[in-house]
């Protein structure tokens, strides 16, 4: 078998590093300047385990799979994490109460301008405090970042985002209103009727098509472009089904306490308010992994180290920000691969 055809101009030729290095320097700031910030709020920094027994039991995320070998020769099946969150909140569990990871994670499936298979996500938690806590949290690392780099703006795509102006606020329910003509709330458990409603805006839609297919579907192609331009987006109040580790609103417990932030269309980091009802957490995990055997033909256990744990965790708000792509719209990349400083 011939070896396979290297690409054309690799990342590590002096000229291609040589384009990239003022996007790595960057990086290297707003990181430093992150961790000063977190850590002048109380943080402590913490490097949860990348080898895990449970990636994440979200349907539609792929891992990374090996072996561990005992003594004895015999196998277990671990994973790569693709997010520190299981981890993270045993910590919580044992008594932390305000911690942050810069988390080295990892997806499988996943490739493009705003993808890549091993990537950093900033991740961090405030035990007895609102998901709005986290929400500021985010709000004030985009404006530490264009502080860093020397940029008025976040930028993707000839798109612009002012993190210094006000946010916006929508609920799904606004969102799904002003960008897309539809009324989310009038569709809640009704499949046939979200299809009609999609089918009207140019959305075709499979026989075997679910609610959450069709959420997905009209949330990314009319939704997500028009959030965060001009500013800050904070999509907040997601159905519940669509927020597998989220509490319910306590007005509302059709919806949960989950958000996701935006810039210039691009989705910078999602949020919770978090979820510690382990019994209810399990549900939700099964129905997501029944999903996952449905649509790919394979399941990822649950992790009951973590199921027990939530029995002692308190109440608290947690986010997960990709790092890489907030370096990206903040230094002006046109890639996630030029903020990598060895991308696979």
């Amino acid at each position: 078998m011939p070896p396979p055809k290297l690409p054309a101009n690799p990342w590590w030729t002096p000229e291609s590093h040589a384009d990239r290095r003022p996007f790595l320097a960057g990086r290297g700031r707003i990181r430093d300047a992150a961790r000063s910030w977190f850590t002048g709020q109380g943080f402590t920094e913490v490097e949860c385990g990348a080898l895990q027994v449970s990636p994440g039991n979200e349907a539609h995320l792929h891992a990374f799979a090996t072996d561990r070998l005992a003594d004895d020769g015999s196998s277990s099946r671990l994973y790569l994490h693709t997010s520190p969150e299981f981890a993270s909140k045993k910590l919580l569990a044992a008594g932390e109460t305000k911690i942050f990871d810069y988390a080295r994670v990892y997806r499988n499936r996943e490739s493009g301008p705003l993808h890549a298979p091993e990537f950093t996500m900033l991740e961090w938690y405030r035990a007895g405090e609102p998901y709005e806590a986290v929400m500021a949290d985010c709000v004030e690392l985009c404006r530490l970042a264009i502080r860093e780099t020397g940029r008025s703006v976040l930028e993707w795509r000839g798109s612009l985002c002012y993190p210094n102006a006000e946010p916006e606020r929508l609920t799904l329910i606004d969102a799904f209103a002003l960008h897309a003509q539809i009324d989310l709330e009038a569709t809640l458990d009704k499949r046939d009727t979200l299809a009609r409603a999609a089918e009207v805006v140019g959305i075709r839609v499979a026989d075997d098509d679910s609610w959450s297919d069709i959420f997905s579907r009209i949330l990314v192609r009319h939704i997500e472009p028009k959030l965060g331009q001009g500013k800050l987006t904070l999509l907040c109040e997601y159905p519940t089904e669509e927020a597998a580790l989220a509490r319910p609103l306590d007005r509302d417990p059709r919806f949960a306490e989950r958000f996701e932030l935006y810039a210039c269309g691009v989705e910078l980091a999602n949020g919770f308010g978090e979820l510690t009802d382990a019994s209810e957490q399990r549900r939700r995990f099964d129905a997501e992994m029944d999903v996952k055997q449905a649509a790919y033909g394979e399941r990822y256990p649950l992790d009951e180290d973590f199921l027990a744990a939530l029995a002692h965790m308190p109440d608290a708000s947690g986010v997960a920000l990709g790092f890489d792509r907030l370096v990206m719209l903040a230094t002006g990349a046109r890639r996630i691969e030029d903020v990598l400083w060895t991308p696979a």
